[in-house]
């Protein structure tokens, strides 16, 4: 039988096992540092005449006892028709015997493990004393990562921006009470970064809104929001240049980040600047902070493996808790 998981049952699995996914999407990254799991680039398919492009996420993990594929569509033109540019659903199948195991809609699941990526990366390469957390951007990506940074951290006070000042205020209005920090409303994205210990960028955006030279000596930065196109980025060449880059899996930031992809265009650093991933800092093999005063920088792109993780940790909770809907696929 094929489990059905809709973004509602994931959303409500997702507060059951919120503290368990940290956990399964930093294991996933040691796992293809050691060599049980396998992650290749995903093919990007532009549909001629459209602007729209399709990636097919795929990923096997000996460990979880799966193979995955996530579709993703990323629909600029969704925009104006008020639908979700991105797109997706996870298909997981058995690696033992092939078995369709699960389909899962995609929104919560790409949501959940974004911000646990951004979580991991942050408790491996943040200086401890880190007391400000910055957030631009105010959507949902926003909340997801105020939500996984928090536990087990002694941030005394979130800075946050975005482009809607009403979104900002009900941003930090919920941060205060749901999750009992204090939260201001900054001026700006360089007011944000300049405040912050730790920055998060959590925008679909172009063109770079942070630009290097505010960083400070120290300072982590997670660049998250840009989508999966060579041509989009966050963080500037300045930027990007000052610090010590740790990117989700290589071969994907290669064909997929504009943060990586520009600055080699430019010719401002090489291949081998950007040839660390989180699973070899975790593991051991690579250096990740090497002082206090390095800036360090996460470029989280999204990997079909990290879709993987939750999906296991998904289906073994639905599963034990009778969730989800089950049909015979071969019926």
């Amino acid at each position: 039988m094929t489990l059905i998981l809709t973004r509602s049952d994931i959303a409500a699995l997702l507060v059951e096992v919120h503290a368990d996914v940290e956990k399964a999407v930093a294991d996933c990254h040691l796992d293809l540092a050691l060599g049980r799991a396998v992650l290749p680039a995903p093919p990007a398919m532009p549909l001629p005449g459209s602007g729209g492009t399709f990636l097919a996420m795929a990923s096997a993990s000996a460990p979880a006892g799966l193979a995955t594929v996530k579709l993703l569509a990323d629909l600029p033109a969704n925009r104006e028709r008020g639908l979700p540019v991105q797109r997706s659903a996870v298909l997981a199948v058995s690696a033992e015997t092939g078995a369709c195991e699960a389909l899962l809609d995609g929104a919560e699941v790409t949501r959940a493990r974004t911000a646990a990526a951004t979580a991991v990366a942050t408790r491996a390469l943040a200086r401890k004393d880190a007391r400000v957390l910055g957030l631009v951007g105010t959507g949902p990506l926003a909340r997801a990562h105020a939500r996984a940074l928090l536990p087990g951290r002694s941030y005394d006070r979130i800075v946050l921006w975005g482009r809607d000042p009403g979104r900002s205020r009900e941003l930090a209005a919920w941060i205060g009470t749901e999750l009992g920090v204090d939260a201001a409303v900054l001026a700006g994205p360089r007011a944000v970064t300049e405040a912050s210990d730790v920055l998060c960028t959590l925008t679909p955006s172009r063109e770079p809104l942070i630009r290097g030279a505010w960083f400070s000596p120290g300072q982590h930065v997670n660049a998250v929001g840009a989508p999966p196109r060579p041509d989009h980025r966050e963080i500037d060449t300045e930027g990007v240049v000052r610090s010590r880059i740790v990117v989700d899996a290589w071969t994907t930031a290669r064909a997929k980040s504009g943060e990586v992809l520009i600055p080699l265009a430019e010719g401002a650093l090489t291949e081998d600047d950007f040839r660390c991933e989180l699973g070899e800092v975790l593991a051991g093999s690579k250096p990740g902070r090497t002082s206090e005063a390095d800036v360090t920088l996460f470029d989280s792109v999204g990997v079909g493996l990290q879709d993987l993780a939750v999906a296991r940790l998904l289906i073994d909770a639905a599963h034990e808790r009778g969730r989800g809907t089950r049909i015979d696929l071969g019926g």
